[in-house]
């Protein structure tokens, strides 16, 4: 007959092992949960990136364009032309929308269906890669029929620059500058916070760049007020606009250009430009291209001499067209590396990590 301590013992034993057989369901259920919220988040912005392709902005009621409204509300309420005023405008109108961002990840963090198509909607309104392309080849067809007043009109939806004096050669320029940058700052780094962050990354990003394009302009108004926008934009861009130019320089012979030359161009002139992130994506489209950017930049009434990048001939309006084609093949490449980054999961050392206290536990059960 078993003793009474012997009973005890294989109590605790079964409690144990009941434990341990929850703590390994539970475990896999979170597993299961996450590989979900994996797969919702990849889909959700392939699907994004597909409506954009597909439809472009939205033509009714754009989100973006609500934050603008919101974001200017508020900025008649904060405005001081302080560096520390700008930063609480800038911390207010970024943190509120992430904020929001979050909690409905949160919310449908059991519900893939849901976070896919919230991914989707919010992905499809962020991106801006075929207007971008549109509005670009609208000003090329204008320039090849040789009506300067029509591309005139059409820049200030590419460029923030004044074209009232620009001749063919420098709408060219400003156009192809402006495909290679907001490559960038419309596709690739959307998707690159969004496959970083999911819901939150995307919804962050965009404010981010929507405040550097309202107040991160050195003006007597927002020279201080807007420095922590513009500032909050460079370091969000930093990475992403070295991958646009990564992108483009393995897509240089899509347009008849050669990787290696694109790649000196990009390492020898893509710290010219007085931005950090700007002259990365410029320099390396001027290298695919085999032309030269750069040159006298004139904003309503501010001039600003902008260094040469890249040593080919000067760009003709035909160029826009194979820099639309580079822009093109940039998102391709960017959508399908943000995917198979959504899917991949933690970042390695943390899956070293957790296999490291796993095996430990188990050391620890068998010594037991």
């Amino acid at each position: 007959m078993r003793s009474r301590d012997d009973l005890f013992e294989d109590a605790r034993r079964r409690r144990e092992r009941t434990r341990d057989e929850n703590r390994h369901l539970r475990r896999i259920r979170r597993r299961r949960e996450a590989r979900w919220r994996r797969i919702a988040t990849a889909s959700g912005l392939l699907a994004g990136y597909l409506l954009d392709t597909a439809l472009g902005d939205p033509r009714r009621l754009h989100p973006v364009a609500g934050f603008g409204t919101a974001a200017t509300a508020l900025e008649r309420r904060m405005y001081a032309p302080t560096r520390a005023a700008g930063a609480r405008y800038a911390a207010l109108a970024v943190g509120v929308p992430v904020l929001a961002a979050t909690a409905l990840s949160v919310a449908t963090r059991r519900r893939p269906v849901a976070r896919a198509a919230l991914v989707a909607m919010t992905t499809w309104t962020v991106l801006g890669g075929r207007s971008l392309r549109r509005q670009a080849g609208a000003l090329a067809r204008s320039l090849q029929a040789g009506d300067l007043a029509a591309a005139r009109c059409r820049l200030p939806n590419l460029a923030g620059r004044d074209p009232a004096a620009l001749d063919e050669r420098e709408l060219t320029r400003a156009t192809i500058e402006s495909v290679a940058e907001n490559t960038s700052d419309a596709v690739v780094a959307p998707l690159f916070w969004g496959a970083l962050a999911g819901l939150p990354g995307l919804v962050g990003y965009r404010a981010v760049n929507t405040l550097d394009a309202m107040v991160g302009h050195r003006t007597p108004r927002y020279a201080d007020f807007g420095t922590a926008a513009a500032r909050a934009d460079d370091v969000a861009n930093l990475v992403p606009s070295r991958l646009t130019a990564l992108a483009f320089v393995a897509g240089a012979p899509l347009v008849g250009g050669r990787r290696l030359r694109t790649g000196w161009i990009w390492f020898r002139d893509g710290n010219r430009h007085p931005s950090p992130n700007a002259g990365q994506c410029e320099a390396a489209m001027a290298g695919a291209l085999g032309v030269r950017l750069g040159g006298r930049n004139v904003y309503f009434g501010r001039a600003e001499e902008r260094p040469t990048l890249g040593d080919g001939r000067s760009p003709e309006p035909a160029d826009i067209y194979r820099a639309i084609r580079l822009s093109a093949a940039a998102s391709a490449m960017a959508v399908s590396v943000a995917v198979l980054r959504a899917l991949s999961g933690p970042w390695r050392w943390l899956v070293a990590r957790r296999r490291l206290v796993a095996g430990r536990r188990a050391r620890r059960t068998e010594r037991a």
